[in-house]
């Protein structure tokens, strides 16, 4: 049997990863700046989480979620803790898509209304409620498409108001900051402007953080820079490290029912112990102000690049816009110089390193980056 091929893949084989470094069977090291889209938030085999994980490994056979797992109420607490979110409760799935899918089917249960409003250039996940309400023409077939979904400007209030009034939305759906889209960063002003809306219409505003989230943005969550607190919050991607899990975030106004939601794996012990580990480490070593610091470093000195035509960010979730298109540049990072990137689009390099990169290693990527950059003029 072979694979369903609907990856293209790089002629590269890791056998092994350390804090920003993979290496693969040959021995080469490669400084890894993409972290497999946000995923990787403490770093490659960290010791602290690599020990957490095994302990629990024995458990893997009586995992049920009709039993007690001590495991759930450690981590809600501690990253009610963490986020500063502690009167919030916490559902717990596998993925992104997941907890998207979980959270507009809150909605609904919450204002019985069944209407989405989502923005343009989104990405939301690839189960069928979550693709509904993502503007991503390469994965979408017109069957995934619901009548009931509004795709409306990023950074315009004007038009969200408009379909508010009609009043039969249940949920506006946004990113803390836009991913796939491009590193785009939703307005202050627009952020504050959804909330109120959302309040004074009765709809459910749905912050999706499963890239942006834990602390990628110099904040433990995008949406905190604006000071607001939306009625649910989405995560994943950096919550486990590389071990799948995902959660949403629940505001007090909701109350729980038995069998409202469900999961199969949601929550085992594997996954709590990856994403208490996180925790852990980003408290410890106080990666949030780490992911401030060096994410200032790049973009104060990538803005001085004259090839590029924008820079734009927080934290450590940075998007390089160039007028050319980018895949030379990326192949010679990737090939030439060693240095894993991502892509948005064919103009966007995109930068979602592990939160604890040095700032050796984000000196040493500027210096080959300037040499591709230059080599390829």
């Amino acid at each position: 049997m072979d694979l369903f091929n609907v990856y293209p893949l790089f002629d590269i084989e890791p056998v092994k990863a350390e804090g920003s470094f993979i290496i693969d069977k040959n021995g080469q090291r490669y400084l890894d700046l993409y972290g497999g889209h946000a995923v990787i938030s403490i770093g490659h085999s960290h010791p602290h989480y690599v020990a957490t994980i095994s302990s629990q490994l024995e458990r893997i056979g009586f995992y049920s979620n009709s039993v007690q797992n001590p495991l759930q109420k450690e981590l809600a607490k501690k990253l009610g803790e963490m986020s500063g979110m502690d009167e919030y409760s916490l559902f717990l799935c596998n993925s992104g898509a997941e907890a998207n899918e979980n959270a507009l089917k809150l909605a609904s249960f919450k204002t019985g209304k069944s209407k989405v409003i989502a923005f343009k250039n989104a990405f939301h996940g690839r189960t069928s409620g979550a693709v509904s309400v993502t503007d991503n023409p390469a994965i979408i077939a017109p069957i995934n498409r619901r009548d009931d979904v509004v795709l409306l400007s990023f950074n315009k209030l004007e038009a969200v108001e408009q379909e508010l009034s009609k009043g039969d939305t249940a949920a506006v759906i946004v990113e803390g900051i836009q991913g796939i889209g491009g590193i785009r960063l939703p307005e202050t002003s627009f952020l504050t402007g959804l909330r109120e809306l959302c309040t004074k219409y009765g709809t459910i505003l749905i912050l999706d953080e499963i890239q942006s989230g834990y602390g990628r943005s110099g904040k433990f969550f995008a949406f905190q820079h604006a000071g607001i607190k939306p009625d649910l919050v989405t995560m994943a991607k950096g919550m486990g490290n590389g071990f799948p899990i995902g959660g949403v975030l629940i505001s007090p106004d909701f109350e729980a029912k038995f069998g409202m939601l469900g999961t199969t794996f949601g929550g085992n012990h594997l996954a709590c112990a990856a994403a208490i580990a996180v925790l852990d480490v980003i408290k410890s070593q106080k990666l949030i102000q780490n992911a401030s610091d060096i994410g200032s470093f790049l973009m104060d000195e990538l803005v001085k690049f004259d090839q590029i035509k924008e820079v734009r960010g927080l934290g450590l979730m940075i998007g390089i816009e160039f007028e050319q298109e980018i895949a030379p540049i990326r192949k010679k990072l990737l090939f030439d110089k060693k240095i894993f990137t991502g892509v948005s689009g064919k103009h966007i390099i995109r930068l979602l390193p592990p939160l604890n990169l040095k700032k050796e290693n984000a000196t040493l990527f500027l210096q080959k980056f300037k040499e591709v950059l230059e080599e390829i003029k």
